[in-house]
């Protein structure tokens, strides 16, 4: 099985600084695209944050362009987003998404974390 864990969300000011983590670890034979997404209200979809392939190409939702940066440590199967001046409407639970094939069935999967919190208040 294939595990994906974030950390690092909580409360900030607007215009504050956030850095999430996430790692994957488990029955891991390869490790594909991994990205962020958000979900406002519970319930409702999860939508695209930012994105990273294996190579190191991103992408990012138009909202979050010249705040948000994705990285990735591929040697550690792990992903970050630094956040910089957070928002009010950015305030959501963040989710890591890994896509992955296991060491069982070699099949591509994609695999979700937890999520965490991220709440931008004065």
């Amino acid at each position: 099985q294939v595990q994906v864990v974030e950390s690092g969300g909580g409360l900030v000011q607007p215009g504050g600084s956030l850095k999430l983590s996430c790692a994957a670890s488990g029955s891991i034979f390869a490790l594909g695209d991994m990205g962020w997404y958000r979900q406002f209200p519970p319930g409702k979809q999860r939508l695209m944050v930012a994105t990273i392939t294996r190579d190191g190409l991103t992408n990012y939702t138009d909202s979050v362009k010249g705040r948000f940066a994705i990285s990735r440590d591929n040697a550690k199967s792990m992903v970050y987003l630094q956040m910089n001046d957070l928002k009010p409407e950015d305030t959501a639970v963040y989710y890591c998404k890994a896509s992955a094939a296991d060491t069982v069935r070699y099949r591509w999967d994609p695999y979700w974390g937890q999520g965490t919190q991220v709440a931008v208040s004065s």
